[in-house]
């Protein structure tokens, strides 16, 4: 009887990628559970899914080569493959990695006062 060994160990995830942010960050979880990744890099030659890879990497304490894309090399959304790291331990990493600070949102402005508006004295 043959017995398999040595399978890889590790966890699945889904991540909806912005190129060309303005920094490298994990940006968050959305309602469905995807991975939300900042990648400065541009969606050409590869470019942006290698910076993924890194950023996953620093973010789950894990090398490069322990990451691979099995889905959507060219898409905005991909299956990416962890391996050497359980699920519950991405989670937990995830969600304790610091959040991308918001934009600051401009003051409204006040409309422009019109002759119409303007009080007449």
């Amino acid at each position: 009887m043959t017995t398999f060994k040595d399978a890889k160990v590790g966890a699945a995830i889904t991540v909806k990628v912005t190129p060309k942010a303005r920094k490298n960050a994990v940006a968050g979880i959305l309602a469905d559970g995807t991975v939300k990744v900042q990648v400065t890099a541009p969606p050409e030659a590869g470019k942006a899914n290698a910076a993924v890879k890194e950023v996953l990497a620093q973010a789950l304490g894990l090398s490069v080569a322990q990451i691979e894309i099995v889905a959507g090399q060219s898409s905005e959304r991909k299956l990416i493959s962890l391996v050497g790291i359980a699920p519950a331990e991405v989670e937990a990493k995830l969600m304790a990695a610091p959040k991308p600070k918001a934009a600051k949102s401009a003051k409204a402005k006040k409309p422009a006062r019109t002759r119409a508006t303007a009080k007449r004295t």
